[in-house]
């Protein structure tokens, strides 16, 4: 049985020594990631350590992405108004954003700006995806478009990528796997200069974000600098399908809008796959903005290529990139500073929906930066 215990650090330390097997701290949330025998073993713990807190580590799974036949990553990033960031030299260098996923392969379209790859999993120092979700992600945040004469340009083409592996060849996590990637992020923030963090996928949401442990994890990261962005989930059109750590109310949770193959944003909708709020358990307003997610196309997980899928995951890089080209522009920028541009300087889709459809509207690079305070 596999669980997250939280404890002070003193009870932690005890159960180590008391508990065999397998164990990772994870100091970011004050808890520890093991595996015990049976329910009795998981009784005589709790017996013996009352102030011990014990977390189901379940599994946590990338949504489904169905590869679509319209490309549309040349309409995507338009429909954003990224290119007018571009044209004032606004493009993501100097930015590192952590793309935690199914790893990264070397396409053509990263060229030497993979800063650092982390392999939560299985330890390998190479870069590599067995999936394919993780390198397509990573391609809208900051693929360059060179193996596609700059058609299918992400959103921030010279950001530096820091690829962390936290997801199996199946798609597949646990809690404590991806708290151990954010965990990481944070560590080595400084030294490749994090300052976004992508995570394209969702749990179950059926804990307060007060006490859900990938919430805290992400809150966490928030508090000391990085702007955390994550999927809404693919399970509309329902609502209160929000997933975990996307009903945290202080990370830029994202919806998918449909941009229907136009620059223009007035045919605009909502996708219907596009987790809808209100968060499950705290009733919260989500999600925070919506972005295209729908026909995007990016680099495939081989060294040249594209695909093209549908899906929150692909809309939440949208914004991770948007918010590099800020920080560019910006750098003091704080994830305050840059959530409340970004959904300040959103527009409402007229056929979009209510709040809890679309959050405050489609993302505007342009508008978001005006919404910033000047370098002084």
């Amino acid at each position: 049985m596999n669980v997250l215990l939280q404890a002070d650090p003193a009870t932690l330390s005890r159960l180590r020594r008391e508990l065999p097997g397998s164990w990772h701290d994870l100091p970011l949330v004050g808890a520890a990631a093991c595996e015990i025998e049976d329910a009795a073993e998981l009784e005589r713990l709790t017996r013996d350590h009352p102030d011990l807190t014990v977390f189901p580590d379940e599994e946590v799974s990338l949504p489904p992405t169905p590869v679509s036949l319209r490309p549309a990553l040349n309409v995507a990033a338009p429909t954003v108004r990224a290119g007018e960031l571009w044209s004032q030299g606004f493009k993501g260098k100097g930015v590192a954003v952590a793309v935690i996923d199914t790893g990264i392969s070397r396409h053509q379209d990263f060229g030497n700006r993979i800063l650092a790859f982390h392999d939560v999993l299985g330890g390998k120092s190479e870069p590599y995806d067995d999936h394919g979700h993780g390198t397509h992600v990573a391609g809208i945040v900051g693929g360059n478009g060179s193996d596609s004469n700059g058609r299918h340009t992400g959103i921030a083409p010279e950001c530096g990528l820091v690829a962390i592996k936290a997801f199996n060849s199946q798609g597949k996590s646990r809690t404590s796997d991806v708290i151990r990637a954010i965990q990481w992020a944070v560590e080595n923030k400084d030294r490749h200069n994090i300052r976004v963090l992508n995570l394209s996928a969702s749990g179950m949401a059926q804990l307060s974000h007060q006490h859900d442990p990938m919430a805290r994890a992400a809150r966490a990261a928030w508090d000391r600098g990085i702007t955390v962005v994550v999927a809404a989930g693919n399970d509309g059109p329902d609502p209160q399908t929000i997933g975990s750590p996307a009903h945290s109310p202080v990370v830029l949770t994202v919806g998918a809008s449909n941009d229907r193959g136009t620059v223009r944003r007035d045919d605009d909708r909502v996708a219907d796959l596009s987790s809808r709020g209100p968060t499950p358990v705290d009733g919260l307003d989500k999600p925070d903005v919506v972005a295209p997610g729908v026909g995007i196309t990016a680099a495939d997980n081989a060294r040249s290529g594209y695909v093209t899928k549908n899906g929150t995951s692909m809309a939440a890089p949208m914004v991770a990139g948007l918010a590099a080209l800020l920080l560019t522009a910006r750098p003091q920028a704080t994830p305050d500073q840059l959530k409340h541009a970004v959904v300040s300087s959103a527009e409402k889709l007229p056929r979009g929906g209510g709040v809890h459809d679309q959050g405050a509207g489609l993302v505007d690079a342009v508008q978001a930066l005006e919404k910033l305070p000047a370098p002084a």
